[in-house]
């Protein structure tokens, strides 16, 4: 079940400073702190991340910020001043890991370019993360999670098939993508240095990380063919693979892959086994071409039946399947109650449920969501900072 019973967190010991905001970094540096890294995310004094300002869903918390910064400590840093940066400075001393995905630029004119860190801190990663990497025409290019989406191609495959049809996906793909890749290169990057005794530079784009998610539309172009049409939520090249209406006024979500399953369907599903001989549907692009057909074929036999009745009919065919649950069905879906998937955390608002991180899952390492600045105070007196000295940053607005 994926636990961890030994007490030892494999990133123990790890430090990571993060200058980050939104959701790529931020959800990047929660995973390494849920492995046992401490993460220190550094904040605007007064403001914080701007994702905190997002909506108010949580108990009067936004839902982005909840969602990837628990886990965390929080220093409030004015890096304009020279007195905040050199706090961040003494930090990065003793860190592991810098991660930051401030606008474009922004942390190379602080000195926190790669280059001038690793003379001076040689074991340090450094772990940039942008909207198109650096280098190239549009490295200073402001990119947001919809706008790689468009520039990547990801929305001219998705939604459905009219000109003004295309639909972004209903989270941030890019920028989850992107914070994915930007922890699993940390992790080879602190491996690296077990066997060189240095730091690596990782720089990962919001652009490179969702094209890599696009290979198999990229590949089904290849040579200027034509794209997979975009076919609402429907496979776009695999039929029947996708939504269907059944006489309740519910919907099942049903897939075939093979030829196989083609023949299973028709016999104990549609009861129709004839069909699976009609040479127009015998193999899947042939489906896929006679697509409008064939589902009302499927619509028609479904229309006298139940949710229940299609999905026992389905199972007992071995026809992959599922329901189209809303947010409210997930809250409360059974496989997650039932594999026991669910914590609470505490916020400044309160405790919230938390899923847990997939797959090995550290109990220890997870605690709540900071409040702005929360630990500044913490943190000062760890470099050695008197009360005093802390009272005078905070007078001065550097903490």
């Amino acid at each position: 079940m994926n636990h961890n019973n030994s007490g030892v967190l494999p990133l123990e010991g790890t430090n990571v400073v993060s200058l980050e905001q939104a959701v790529a970094a931020p959800l990047c540096t929660r995973h390494l702190a849920e492995q046992g890294a401490r993460v220190i995310k550094v904040e605007r004094p007064g403001s914080g991340d701007f994702a905190r300002q997002y909506d108010d869903r949580v108990k009067g918390m936004s839902s982005h910020f909840v969602w990837v910064n628990r886990s965390k400590e929080s220093l409030s840093l004015d890096l304009k001043s020279s007195e905040g940066l050199e706090v961040l400075f003494q930090l990065l001393a003793d860190a592991d890991v810098l991660v930051q995905n401030l606008a474009p630029g922004a942390a190379a004119r602080m000195g926190l370019s790669f280059e001038e860190l690793h003379l001076r801190y040689p074991r340090l990663t450094v772990c940039d993360i942008s909207g198109y990497g650096h280098g190239g025409p549009l490295q200073d290019k402001k990119a947001y999670d919809l706008l790689i989406q468009s520039e990547s191609g990801f929305l001219s495959v998705t939604g459905t098939p009219d000109p003004e049809g295309m639909v972004k996906a209903g989270c941030s793909v890019a920028d989850i993508a992107a914070g994915m890749y930007a922890q699993s290169n940390i992790l080879s990057a602190l491996l690296l240095r077990g066997r060189t005794g240095k730091g690596s530079h990782i720089d990962v784009s919001m652009l490179e990380s969702l094209v890599e998610w696009m290979g198999y539309p990229m590949y089904y172009s290849f040579d200027d063919a034509m794209p997979p049409p975009r076919a609402g939520s429907s496979h776009s090249t695999i039929f029947p693979y996708g939504p269907f209406p059944v006489g309740d006024g519910e919907t099942v979500m049903l897939g075939l892959q093979n030829d196989r399953e083609w023949r299973e369907f028709c016999k104990q599903v549609l009861q129709k086994p004839e069909l699976a001989e009609q040479p127009r549907f015998a193999t899947n692009p042939q489906r896929s071409v006679h697509r409008d057909e064939l589902g009302g074929l499927i619509r028609e036999v479904f229309s006298g039946l139940s949710l229940a009745e299609v999905v026992k009919r389905l199972d007992v065919a071995g026809i992959a399947n599922a329901s189209v649950n809303d947010m409210q069905r997930v809250w409360k879906h059974p496989q997650l109650q039932a594999r026991d998937r669910w914590i609470s955390v505490e916020t400044p608002v309160g405790d919230v449920p938390a899923l847990k991180s997939p797959g090995l899952w550290f109990a220890g390492a997870v605690s709540a969501v900071p409040e702005i600045g929360e630990h500044s105070r913490a943190i000062l007196s760890e470099l050695g900072y008197s009360e005093e000295q802390i009272g005078q940053l905070e007078q001065r607005g550097v903490i």
